[in-house]
């Protein structure tokens, strides 16, 4: 990076495939757009099973289709990028591009967060108040919960790309992944960015953070609610609603806690490993989730099954 200081607009940009294997920038694209694909295609199919089908306008699914949407947020955000640097070497990208990148990378994944939040919600109610499940969790509240959950979302991040508007810069800046992201573009700033990295930690704790203290307490409750069940089988029955939902919660905040350490404690770790930490935790989360569910859901299953054959 070039020790000249610039206004965001006037510096260069670069980002960055996998360092020491450019020519082989084709082969590893091969399985980054295979997984980018078949995740767009995996959350379109449970999209359009669900929208198609009148049966699952259930209050699970539709949480469920949210969660799709903002998985195909994310694929849809990162993919053009990627593919331009692993296809055509074309690295340079222009400020507001990464910043607009950026935005809605971190969005989405807010929003996922609150979703998978809302679907532990959703999970509590229907084993701890099952009467009250349809009065509780009505069109019109989850429309509700749907609308906050995007909100909030929308409303956390936008000031950290004013506020990485108005820093200085290198005239050259080369960033860590083929893709921006805040922390990334925080590491290239010249001018003093205190307020920047103290309003980042804070959208982190009260999203993410907050999100898993919620969805561990949510887990208590539903745990302490199934021991009290009688029946054996009932209790089996109970936890198992609830295997999909806790392997989406894993595909998503392992990556994330991974990326997180290795932020933190991996200065001096190998370029590679954050690349790949990076990659798992963009790529990972929206691949797994229509997989999951697709086998985990038997009413999923059999509809995807039934088109399958159909067609």
């Amino acid at each position: 990076m070039s020790i000249s200081n610039e206004t965001a607009s006037a510096a260069a940009y670069f980002l960055t495939g996998f360092p020491g294997l450019e020519e082989k920038h084709i082969w590893l694209s091969i399985p980054i757009c295979s997984a980018s694909l078949i995740a767009i295609a995996g959350n379109c199919t449970i999209l359009f099973i669900i929208r198609t089908d009148k049966t699952l306008h259930k209050p699970m699914y539709y949480f469920l289709s949210m969660l799709a949407l903002s998985d195909l947020g994310l694929s849809i955000a990162t993919l053009p990028t990627m593919l331009s640097v692993l296809w055509f070497n074309h690295r340079i990208i222009h400020f507001n591009i990464c910043l607009i990148q950026m935005y809605f990378i971190h969005t989405f994944s807010i929003v996922e967060s609150g979703i998978l939040l809302a679907m532990a919600f959703d999970r509590l109610v229907a084993i701890r108040n099952p009467l009250r499940y349809t009065s509780i969790l009505t069109n019109r509240n989850i429309i509700k919960i749907g609308l906050g959950v995007a909100l909030r979302a929308a409303l956390l991040v936008f000031p950290t790309a004013i506020l990485l508007k108005r820093q200085r810069y290198g005239r050259v800046n080369v960033l860590s992944y083929s893709f921006c992201l805040h922390q990334d573009i925080l590491n290239v700033v010249c001018s003093d960015r205190k307020i920047s990295s103290i309003y980042g930690l804070m959208v982190v704790i009260s999203s993410m953070a907050l999100d898993s203290v919620l969805l561990v307490f949510s887990y208590i409750m539903i745990l302490k609610t199934v021991l009290s069940i009688a029946s054996k089988q009932e209790r089996l029955r109970a936890l198992n609603t609830c295997i999909s939902h806790i392997c989406a919660v894993l595909t998503f905040y392992i990556p994330m806690i991974g990326l997180s350490m290795i932020h933190r404690y991996g200065k001096n770790a190998p370029p590679i490993v954050h690349i790949l930490m990076a990659n798992v935790y963009l790529l990972v989360p929206p691949l797994m989730n229509p997989a999951v569910y697709s086998v985990k859901t038997k009413q999923i299953r059999t509809r995807i099954i039934r088109q399958f054959w159909k067609s």
